[in-house]
């Protein structure tokens, strides 16, 4: 089956559950608040019971990341102002101004695997060929920035903690992206306030910081492995099509049932980006009704922490290498 022919198949899975949105943000929502406030409560007792507590609770921070993301796709809600306010609303808990984030999220989807317009959206990726043409600096800057420890360790910190402050990706876009950089900006200062204020900065430490930076990290590997992995495909503009893109571009990263629960099933990245429009909770639908969906693109959770040493598209063999492996390929 050609990959458009996808679009119109999957179209029947498109309508959001009313009843089945507001009980996924309830069973998110309710949770992360009352181990916010468990972790809270547990600072004066133990620092590292309120460790243990925000550890957890990164979890739901990461899905209610994933509730954001499909507000931002009109699919959690049919309606769009509804989708918008929860999505803003969302956007303070994950230190994420929605409106920019939407826009260029928006550029990411219908970008993804192009070779002639990368740089929103995406992780760095070059071709053997760019890698080798770089400088010595700029090819010692790519290794650091694909280095695992550098990719989960400080890209995460710099995305949701600084990057995030401003309207990176749409500065010139209108006021519109401004004031959601901004307005998310001010509400996440003041809520910060009221927690120094009423606990100190103990409660930001052990309990803000570790549960946010954890739900990032995790995040920002999610990300990578959606789309870096060895068959993945990337193309120039004039041979790439975006449900090509979207089918053999993005994996299936088949979790486990409690990873699924908290990712809300954003592993079914091919059929996401199929059809964006499908709520989270009705992609394994999909996958249950499609074996063909279900086998393609698949990567397990063991499989995939070998994608951590891919970081070069090899145009001639179409496949994502390794640095060691890229260095045998004849220019």
């Amino acid at each position: 089956m050609k990959p458009y022919e996808w679009t119109r198949i999957l179209a029947q899975y498109r309508e959001p559950i009313l009843s089945r949105s507001i009980f996924e943000l309830t069973v998110t929502l309710v949770p992360f608040v009352v181990i916010w406030a468990l972790a809270w409560w547990a600072v004066s007792i133990s620092p590292w019971l309120a460790l243990a507590l925000a550890s957890v609770n990164a979890a739901f921070l990461m899905r209610l990341f994933m509730i954001q993301h499909d507000c931002g796709h009109g699919s959690f809600f049919k309606n769009r102002q509804l989708s918008d306010w929860v999505g803003r609303f969302l956007g303070v808990v994950t230190l994420t101004p929605y409106d920019v984030w939407r826009k260029n999220h928006s550029i990411h989807h219908a970008t993804t695997g192009n070779l002639d317009r990368r740089g929103t959206g995406d992780l760095p990726t070059l071709t053997i060929r760019e890698y080798r043409q770089k400088s010595w600096i700029g090819r010692a800057m790519y290794r650091l920035l694909r280095n695992p420890i550098f990719l989960l360790g400080v890209v995460p910190f710099y995305l949701f903690f600084l990057q995030n402050r401003l309207p990176v990706g749409q500065m010139r876009s209108g006021q519109v992206y401004w004031i959601s950089a901004l307005a998310t900006d001010a509400a996440i200062a003041a809520a910060l306030g009221v927690i120094v204020w009423l606990g100190g900065l103990d409660v930001l430490l052990l309990v803000f910081l570790p549960t946010t930076l954890l739900a990032a990290m995790a995040g920002v590997w999610f990300f990578y492995v959606q789309h870096q992995f060895e068959d993945t495909v990337w193309d120039h503009d004039d041979q790439w099509t975006v449900q090509e893109a979207a089918l053999n571009g993005s994996s299936y990263y088949d979790l486990p049932g409690v990873l699924r629960w908290v990712t809300a099933n954003i592993g079914v990245h091919h059929v996401h980006h199929l059809a964006s429009r499908i709520p989270f909770y009705r992609l394994s639908e999909v996958i249950r009704d499609h074996d063909i969906l279900a086998q393609s693109q698949r990567i397990t959770l063991w499989e995939s922490f070998r994608c951590a040493r891919l970081h070069l598209w090899d145009e001639k063999s179409r496949k994502l290498l390794s640095f060691s492996d890229a260095r045998s390929v004849a220019a």
